[in-house]
């Protein structure tokens, strides 16, 4: 027991230090969030403690409002910080990715599975929902990578469902701060091992891409590929 004392004592300073530079941050975005935190705490400590003193038990009625207060505190804080989270990604290239990774347990994801010149990205995620292709950039330009990708997806695993969906703010778009409810709202369709079965097929078929003997450079003008499978046997 001992020993787990200064490991705890440790642990503290680093919890209070994250929520001071999670405070930090957010109050960049929210300017008046010290104000709204302090008056969520007030009023719900006021209003225990005036019905303490009319039912004759104020010193109860206080103590319960304090723990009360300061979990409304946290609530409310907490939405507001991830709230001006997003804010700050927005727009921001891979903040989709950023999100995917923290949608929760039962989902793979694999970012940048394609992307164009303009930096135009789809990311995927696998989980019972089946495949989710999530775009971000240009509406009209992902719409062609979003294509081509979810038409391979139905040539490789044909036998499940694949979705797609546009981050943005636009008409048909998702909104980056609603992408995590998004995907969890979609049915569920797939047992544990059909998702397995499916990480397993697409991450074969990465291994098999990475492999491929492709030049790093360009294909010198004029060079044929030989016919056989080794160009000495003629």
């Amino acid at each position: 027991m001992a020993r787990k004392e200064p490991a705890a004592d440790a642990a503290n300073p680093g919890r209070l230090k994250q929520i001071a530079l999670t405070y930090k941050m957010t109050r960049k975005a929210d300017k008046k969030i010290g104000l709204v935190l302090a008056g969520v705490g007030i009023v719900v400590f006021g209003v225990f403690l005036a019905i303490g003193f009319l039912i004759g038990h104020p010193i109860y009625l206080g103590i319960l409002g304090v723990l009360l207060a300061f979990l409304a505190t946290a609530i409310v804080f907490g939405r507001r910080a991830e709230r001006a989270a997003f804010g700050q990604m927005e727009g921001q290239p891979g903040a989709a990715a950023a999100v995917l990774d923290n949608v929760g347990r039962g989902w793979t994801t694999t970012p940048a599975v394609a992307m164009n010149r303009s930096q135009d990205v789809v990311h995927r995620a696998v989980g019972k929902a089946g495949i989710v292709l999530v775009a971000e950039g240009n509406p009209n330009r992902v719409k062609t990578l979003l294509a081509a990708e979810k038409k391979k997806m139905n040539r490789i695993v044909a036998d499940v469902p694949v979705h797609d969906l546009i981050v943005g703010t636009g008409e048909g778009q998702v909104e980056l701060k609603k992408l995590r409810t998004t995907m969890l709202k979609l049915p569920r369709v797939l047992s544990g091992p059909q998702v397995t079965a499916t990480n397993d097929r697409l991450r074969a078929l990465g291994d098999l891409m990475s492999n491929m003997p492709l030049p790093k450079g360009p294909m010198p003008k004029g060079m044929r590929m030989p016919r056989g499978g080794n160009p000495r046997q003629r």
